[in-house]
């Protein structure tokens, strides 16, 4: 039996994951995003999705299954998945890469953004977890990099720089792809 491939996408938020996932969807891969393992938590405990909440969530399910959990909680929803081909929003540790690597042939891509760039597009969408003032911004940074997510950054089979406009990461993606089919 083939085994599924998983595109696990990886950056600091605002980065442009959610876009680049998008793009991979539009061409027929099955999504998936991490962070909504942890709100749809929030929600069956009863709590607004807002930083601080999504934050303690992360870190006490972390402590209780350890680095590698929310990786094995989703593992576990795509083996269910008919489809060969996923895409995976959200990865935050190694951990969580070595979880899909024991059931799946996995890539892995980091998209990455200034801070002063990612703060804006962080003012602009104005989704409810985001934060709005730039001390706040920074002290998410720094939680986010707590839990290695620089490593994962850094251990990419593909890296994307995304400064641009959306049609330069069209453009990247497409790029992207090419080197996908030949890899």
């Amino acid at each position: 039996m083939t085994r599924k491939t998983l595109i696990l996408i990886t950056g600091m938020p605002g980065s442009g994951k959610t876009t680049l996932t998008g793009f991979f969807e539009y061409i027929g891969c099955k999504k998936i995003t991490m962070g909504d393992i942890i709100r749809d938590i929030a929600t069956e405990r009863g709590f607004e999705p807002i930083p601080e909440v999504l934050s303690s969530i992360a870190k006490e399910i972390r402590e209780e299954g350890g680095d590698a959990i929310l990786g094995e909680l989703c593992a576990e929803k795509l083996h269910n998945v008919s489809e060969d081909f996923i895409v995976v929003d959200g990865i935050r540790s190694l951990a969580e890469v070595e979880a899909f690597r024991t059931s799946f042939d996995i890539v892995l891509v980091a998209i990455h953004s200034s801070p002063k760039t990612r703060y804006i597009r962080l003012m602009n969408r104005k989704r409810m977890d985001d934060t709005l003032d730039w001390k706040t911004f920074q002290m998410r940074d720094y939680r986010e990099l707590g839990f290695n997510l620089g490593r994962v950054i850094v251990l990419a089979d593909h890296l994307i720089i995304n400064e641009g406009s959306l049609m330069d990461l069209k453009k990247t993606f497409r790029g992207l792809l090419q080197k996908l089919k030949y890899a």
